[in-house]
């Protein structure tokens, strides 16, 4: 079976057999290596007690201040080897001050002169232990003088314990080895598997493989998307950068490499850490974003029911904003013509009126007064209104209140020559279009003789001012603070309550005031001022 296809609890479990297996084996070293190390100095120590007690015995003493040890020794060795068995040890050797073996476990080496290297320092009265390898193995021998009554140094004995083998520690220590070894597995496979299930729970039952299919998905999906994502966590990480946020909001490079970068080095206004601050959606609203204005839907996220980060879902404005002049300009363009075509049968029927009673002179004044009027309100917008767009809905505002009986007057004093800052023409369409159809809606619901719409327009000394006035119904002192708010609509019909929803946005936006005055019955006044 292939590793990569096993479940995360097979591999958790596989990996934390061999974490085991790894760690005993490194454990088991570095205590064999322990216990030889005690053992060698237990054996040392036991070494050196055994050789200095033979060293005192007076049967030693005598046996070598005899001239004829060596060949009257027999009963002396076989005392040396019971005290050697006694003691478990590997051998006891005595040695005269002539190197000679006086007692040995092979009667053969009695007599024999020992060739050891290390046995030089213990005819000179020195007490110490060293270690030597043999034929059965390594073995630790202690060294000690022998000294008469006089204190006389008569000779040497040397005591030796085998040390034994890593075999042989593992075969001492086995029955406890196998306990441990068991219990660890037993207890290190119920841990995996109980760990297993905890982070497959925390993964939703997916296994890494299929988890990182989705991200693979996920990544690709937003990159198909024809609107800019943006997600951080709540720390502030970039989780989520699409190709189309890159390109909206002009951030260069490839928009993988921002991944868990924090979003202020990255694009700082985007408004996503107010999101995660408060917990609450703000869905439709326009902001500015790295100089780039973009309609956004910021979500928190949600998870088991804290906040754990932001996403942003967001539309290049600029894009929408020429699609809706477009449509707004071929809507205007109609509304136009219908509106002239209606205009132009009436003036039509009231010159073929004159024509046919005979007042031809009267027919000649009417045709050069309306030309006249048509004229001077054409020059004003051209000459006052520096922006063709707003100067063209202004023109047919003027011609579709004649058609609803309003008259729309423009201060002659208005002037519009710049738009303030982060605004533009698109966002002066919607205020000029919004609060004059608004008026007209107004003057509609009342019943007057005179109706007027006063539109003013001031660009003095670095402040623009707005002011768009009516005589009709106007606003109930109840409502006045609420017109604003998204959906909200003194007129209780359907797909009402954007348009102020909207100035409000774009004043918000362009760092502008709005002042509102307003009387039911008597008319409203809309004030608005922009720092320019």
């Amino acid at each position: 079976m292939k590793i990569n296809k096993l479940s995360t609890n097979g591999k958790i479990v596989l990996l934390t057999f061999f974490i085991i297996a790894f760690s005993f084996l490194v454990a088991g070293i570095l205590l064999l290596n322990n216990l030889a190390d005690n053992d060698e100095t237990d054996l040392g120590q036991r070494a050196m007690l055994v050789a200095q007690t033979v060293s005192d015995l007076p049967e030693v003493q005598k046996q070598l201040e005899n001239a004829d040890s060596i060949e009257n020794n027999s009963a002396f060795n076989q005392m040396i080897n019971r005290i050697k068995v006694i003691n478990n040890a590997q051998y006891i050797v005595i040695m005269n001050m002539d190197s000679v073996k006086l007692s040995h476990p092979s009667p053969e080496q009695i007599g024999q002169v020992s060739k050891s290297s290390d046995i030089q320092a213990a005819f000179n009265e020195n007490y110490y232990i060293s270690k030597a390898v043999g034929e059965q193995g390594i073995v630790v021998r202690a060294f000690v003088p022998v000294l008469n009554a006089e204190r006389m140094q008569i000779g040497v004995v040397v005591v030796g314990f085998l040390l034994p083998t890593f075999l042989q520690l593992i075969l001492e220590n086995l029955n406890e080895m196998i306990v441990t070894i068991l219990l660890s597995i037993l207890f290190s496979i119920w841990g995996a598997r109980t760990l297993g299930r905890h982070i497959k729970k925390q993964m939703f039952g997916l296994e890494p493989h299929e988890i990182a299919k989705m991200y693979v998905e996920r990544t690709e999906t937003f990159n198909a998307m024809h609107e800019g994502i943006i997600a951080v966590d709540k720390e502030m990480k970039i989780t989520i950068f699409n190709k189309k946020a890159s390109r909206i909001l002009g951030v260069a490079g490839n928009p993988k490499k921002y991944i868990r970068k924090n979003i202020y080095d990255v694009l700082p206004d985007t408004r996503l850490p107010e999101i995660v601050e408060s917990g609450r959606a703000v869905y439709n609203q326009e902001i500015y974003v790295n100089n780039h204005s973009i309609l956004s839907n910021r979500i928190p996220i949600f998870v088991g029911g804290q906040v754990a980060g932001a996403v942003a879902i967001f539309k290049d404005l600029t894009e929408f904003k020429q699609l809706a002049e477009e449509l707004t300009g071929v809507k205007a363009f109609v509304q136009a013509l219908r509106i002239q075509t209606h205009e132009y049968k009436n003036k039509l029927h009231t010159i073929a009126g004159l024509l046919q009673l005979g007042h031809n002179k009267q027919a000649l004044d009417y045709l050069s007064q309306v030309k006249v009027q048509q004229e001077q309100v054409t020059k004003f917008l051209n000459e006052r209104i520096y922006n063709e767009n707003i100067s063209g809905l202004l023109l047919s505002k003027i011609s579709r209140g004649k058609e609803l009986g309003i008259q729309v007057l423009i201060d002659e004093e208005s002037k519009l020559t710049r738009f303030p800052e982060q605004l533009d023409h698109h966002d002066f369409v919607v205020l000029f279009g919004n609060l004059i159809e608004n008026a007209f809606d107004a003057l509609i619901a009342v019943e007057r003789e005179q109706k007027e719409v006063t539109i003013s327009i001031d660009d003095n000394d670095g402040i623009l001012a707005i002011l768009i006035a009516d005589n009709g119904v106007g606003i109930p002192s109840n409502d006045v603070e609420k017109i604003f708010e998204n959906g909200f609509s003194t007129k209780h019909s359907e797909n009402r309550g954007i348009g102020l929803y909207l100035i409000h946005e774009i004043i918000t936006k362009g760092n502008g005031t709005i002042e509102i005055v307003s009387e039911e019955n008597k008319g409203t006044t809309f004030i608005l001022t922009f720092d320019l």
